[in-house]
């Protein structure tokens, strides 16, 4: 076996390994039995909803077990292939087998993704707000361009997205914006993107072409299920209503039917104005701010909070999770992890997978050696 098979067969062995542990293998064994049993007794659907509940999970499991012995099975046939292919000097079973096992990599690979996301939240739906900071002009066009970078990411992946409220720049680009993306993991994959992004570039706005450094904000925060409960009533906050804006300032609606809502005791702040019915933005509104005391309690669940409250700060040096730089060279760099991309514009298309995935491992990475250091 070559070199570079044998190297991609490790990895694929370490990798089923640590997605096998991921899983409490054993347990999760005795546990489908377990559920198996419950679903033929006809007594479990007294309960429809506990009954939907446990064959929900029952599903899931069958679903990672069984994936995990194809992927074991099918490393073990390609590999036995490989070694009859050599001995009789075969190379075409050889190159079909090896092919394989690159396709299997890629397959394991996706599924380590997919174990990052096992957040209580993490497949939900989620908003996302986009801030300019400081600077005018440029700040709020970087604004826009980040804005439509996560709305390609989202439309790459067939979610769908929805514009809940924009405030427009007097020239060009958007002061902010709160967009809902709703597709399967939403809220997992984007939730990491949350922080201060930079641009460097030559600015257009700048008659002179001088070099410019811009910020902006991200904010990401889960849409709440059904049936979790968070206490806010109409005691509990500020209700304003406003007039809906456009571009340039321009009235799209003549009546006060934005609705903006805050929290008094977090000073959590939310707004929309997507519908013309106050009633409707209100009834969205009410949602995002219900989303966003569940976020900060799950921050306080995983003992981010100082964190958190970092990337909350000032929109400007020292905070950046992320540079983009289009002059004097194009580069693109994660400073959380280290992940860089020399096309900021397939990257600013939505071409974003590979900082997301990163900077994932990286938090499950990084919660993982806190809890060693403790014990």
């Amino acid at each position: 076996m070559r070199a570079e098979i044998e190297t991609l067969v490790d990895e694929i062995k370490q990798a089923i390994s640590l997605l096998r542990r991921h899983l409490d293998w054993d347990t999760s064994i005795k546990r489908l039995g377990y559920l198996n049993q419950l679903a033929e007794d006809p007594s479990l659907w007294n309960d429809a909803q506990e009954a939907q509940k446990l064959m929900r999970e029952r599903q899931q499991l069958e679903d990672s077990i069984n994936s995990i012995r194809a992927l074991t099975q099918s490393l073990e046939d390609n590999i036995e292939l490989i070694a009859m292919g050599e001995e009789e000097d075969d190379k075409s079973i050889v190159a079909e087998a090896e092919e394989a096992i690159r396709s299997i990599k890629q397959e394991v690979d996706r599924r380590q993704i997919d174990t990052l996301l096992s957040g209580e939240a993490d497949a939900n739906d989620t908003y996302l707000e986009v801030h300019s900071g400081a600077g005018g002009t440029e700040s709020q066009d970087w604004a826009s361009m980040l804005l439509r970078m996560y709305t390609r990411w989202a439309e790459r992946k067939g979610m769908k997205v929805e514009l809940l409220e924009v405030h427009y720049g007097e020239e060009a680009g958007i002061k902010s914006a709160t967009i809902l993306v709703k597709g399967h993991n939403a809220y997992g994959l984007l939730k990491t993107e949350s922080g201060v992004h930079r641009l460097v570039r030559i600015s257009p706005y700048d008659s002179n072409a001088r070099r410019h450094t811009s910020f902006s904000s991200i904010w990401v925060y889960p849409v709440v299920d059904d049936n979790i409960d968070i206490a806010v009533t109409e005691a509990d906050v500020r209700i304003d209503t406003y007039r809906a804006s456009g571009a340039g300032g321009q009235h799209v609606n003549t009546t006060d039917s934005a609705v903006r809502i805050t929290h008094i005791a977090t000073g959590i702040v939310v707004q929309c104005q997507a519908e013309r019915s106050q009633h409707k933005n209100r009834a969205t509104a009410w949602s995002m701010l219900r989303a966003r005391l569940y976020e900060a309690e799950l921050e306080k669940r995983e003992q981010a909070a100082d964190a958190i409250s970092a990337s909350k700060t000032d929109i400007g040096w020292g905070h950046q999770i992320r540079s983009y730089v289009l002059q004097p060279y194009q580069l693109v760099k994660d400073l959380r992890t280290g992940v860089e991309s020399t096309s900021p514009q397939d990257v600013l298309d939505g071409d974003v997978d590979t900082f997301m995935e990163a900077a994932l491992a990286h938090r499950v990475h990084g919660t993982d050696a806190e809890v060693e250091d403790i014990a």
